[in-house]
């Protein structure tokens, strides 16, 4: 690639900011995965089709350096990526009026011209309604969701991402440009470690130290890699960086190859985000169009150019030595280490990577210095993090905190509490979370007031990981939880070394017999003892961290574990064959449908009179339950 010409991004933003704010109304659509998938961009057209029927000039893309449209007035209606609150999509913001409606359908596009766009007035109904305070909120920042987030990372998620205007409007490569035209590789480096930045990728290394070992390879050749890879079950964070704010893990990429002298980078992207795709695919296109990517950068010597790859569809392909390994054509597998990819990477040559929101992060210390970026969090761990927000909760989406924000502050706070399986807000009713996916851990209410840091987390056995955060209510059996998670480790694993392919197998099988009643005690204690042996036995930090699920609920539930084993029951009910079926004589009525559909006459009873069930005689076959009107049956 070759940079034509050398760009000035202030005049570039000083044009769009002429553009942008003598826009009269801007609106903007949420254009992350999940609102796409509920139809946003249908409602985008319906809305630009509506308000066009009205006589509102229009556009849904703005392009100030045309003569023809720098001029406009009208409305402007973009899409942005993932606005976080993922439930409640899709999300439609109406500037300068400050509205937030959720949940926007194409039928609601005319009502929306006609009353807000050309009357004026706020419908009611597509407002957000908090179910904790009977709140109806206007706009974000009505929004205990919002409200109590620090959003900088994702901050930009709201500008139009496939627009670099309006990325170089908001700040957007002064960091780079800074870095390329003003310092010096190991200046950058000791900006970076001065800023006490760590891999937000899960394993929390400070990122300036491996940029300066990365620097210190002497070799002609160096690459940088942005591990986009992200293959935890309910985590998104990388993802919506992606789509939302491309240029930004672009801007961050550059920066890091002028910290280690590497003119060449990769952005490797999980296959299973083609819009993720499209959208870094897109914005690397434009970057090279104008003068941000190729050869001679800001008129100096310094030349960089980035490709992006699809992933393998291998959630083992995260760790380093695989992901290499992947984009160079070979299966994605692990290799020992050292020697580390510092000092022999992609192609044997020392290369430096970093995940995306590591990389998304960069831009801002060099653009608003050391001080401001160390001034968010904690000593020890700076900065903010994002994390996906799942499971039994009230709102759920992606979030950012500082580093140091309590468990108690995301769930009750932010998350508005906990929910029993029925979506509804139950208060004191938090069990769990699970944060760090399948590496991870288990925090437990006794934790709720904990500050989230990488250090506290491992002082309890767990790990910040890539910021999945699932929610649990007292409704959940934590073995089951463990044998999820170890199923999906064990699907997953690449099998080259031993310890991770054999003893995630035998885990999982084991789990399996507590589960289906077939445990004794030597089952608990050779569970135990399997975990920590494929902890310390693996290769990579897959197989290290797969029993991380395992030893932590047995640590905090262990009283779960040896009522599965020992009194062969589940409390939650989750096991059906640890159940203990029972007919409520309260809400029984006698009316002899469960008795006569049992295969096993296992019932008795009297017509009008509360029936019972014989639970020797019972089978679990749950044709009882399937019956009753009353829903008197319960255990199955």
């Amino acid at each position: 690639m070759i940079a034509k010409k050398n760009v000035d991004i202030k005049a570039m933003a000083a044009q769009y900011k002429a553009g942008i704010e003598a826009v009269e109304r801007r609106i903007v659509l949420c254009a992350g995965t999940g609102c796409v998938a509920n139809g946003s961009l249908d409602v985008r057209d319906k809305l630009v089709k509506e308000l066009k029927a009205a006589g509102v000039d229009t556009k849904i893309e703005l392009n100030v350096h045309d003569d023809n449209e720098k001029d406009f007035t009208g409305t402007y209606v973009s899409k942005s990526g993932c606005q976080g609150f993922c439930q409640m999509g899709p999300l439609l913001h109406i500037e300068p009026d400050g509205i937030l409606y959720t949940k926007v359908k194409v039928d609601d596009v005319k009502e929306i011209v006609e009353k807000t766009i050309l009357g004026g007035t706020v419908i009611e109904r597509l407002l957000y309604h908090d179910p904790a305070t009977g709140q109806t909120c206007r706009g974000d920042s009505d929004l205990p969701f919002y409200k109590r987030q620090q959003r900088v990372v994702l901050a930009n998620c709201m500008i139009e991402p496939e627009n670099i205007f309006e990325y170089v409007y908001k700040g957007g490569y002064e960091g780079a440009e800074k870095a390329v035209t003003a310092m010096t590789p190991a200046e950058v480096c000791q900006n970076v470690l001065e800023s006490g930045i760590r891999g937000r990728g899960g394993g929390g290394f400070p990122t300036g130290l491996k940029w300066k070992f990365t620097l210190a390879s002497e070799n002609e050749k160096k690459y940088v890699i942005c591990n986009g890879d992200e293959g935890d079950p309910g985590a998104f964070m990388d993802r919506s960086v992606m789509e939302g704010n491309p240029h930004a893990v672009i801007e961050g990429m550059m920066i890091a190859a002028k910290a280690i002298g590497a003119d060449e980078g990769y952005v490797y992207v999980r296959a299973e985000y083609p819009l993720a795709v499209t959208r870094m695919r897109r914005a690397v296109e434009d970057a090279v169009e104008n003068g941000l990517l190729g050869n001679n950068l800001f008129g100096t010597d310094f030349s960089f150019t980035l490709h992006v790859m699809e992933g393998a569809g291998a959630f083992v392909c995260g760790e380093e030595t695989a992901l290499i390994a992947s984009i160079e054509g070979k299966r994605g597998m692990p290799m020992p280490k050292p020697p580390f990819p510092a000092q022999s990477g992609l192609w044997g040559k020392p290369t430096v990577i970093n995940n995306v929101e590591t990389l998304a992060s960069i831009p801002l210390i060099l653009r608003n210095g050391v001080e401001v970026y160390k001034g968010i969090g904690t000593e020890k761990s700076p900065g903010t993090k994002t994390f996906a927000l799942t499971g039994h909760v009230a709102n759920t989406g992606l979030i950012e905190v500082p580093f140091g924000t309590t468990l108690r502050e995301i769930v009750y706070n932010i998350g508005g509490g906990v929910t029993n399986n029925a979506g509804e807000v139950l208060g004191e009713d938090f069990k769990s979370v699970q944060i760090g996916g399948p590496s991870g851990g288990c925090l437990t209410p006794e934790m709720l007031d904990m500050p989230l840091d990488f250090d506290s987390l491992k002082e309890v056995g767990a790990m910040v990981g890539s910021g999945g955060l699932v929610v649990m209510n007292n409704e959940t059996c934590m073995v089951q939880v463990a044998r999820f998670f170890m199923q999906f480790t064990q699907n997953e694993s690449c099998g080259k070394c031993v310890p991770c392919r054999e003893g995630t197998k035998q885990m999982l099988a084991l789990l399996d017999d507590i589960i289906e009643g077939n445990a004794d005690a030597s089952t608990l204690k050779l569970l135990e003892q399997t975990a920590k042996a494929v902890q310390l036995g693996s290769l990579c930090g897959l197989g290290k961290t797969a029993p991380n699920p395992i030893l932590s609920t047995m640590k905090y539930f262990r009283e779960e574990y040896e009522a599965h084993v020992f009194d062969k029951f589940c409390d939650t009910g989750e096991c059906r064959k640890l159940t203990r079926p029972e007919i409520v004589a309260e809400k029984c009525k006698g009316c002899t449908a469960c008795k006569r559909k049992c295969p096993v006459d296992a019932i008795t009873g009297d017509v009008k009179q509360p029936h019972v069930i014989d639970v020797e005689k019972c089978i679990k076959c749950g044709a009882c339950k399937d019956v009753c009107r009353f829903d008197a049956v319960v255990g199955l």
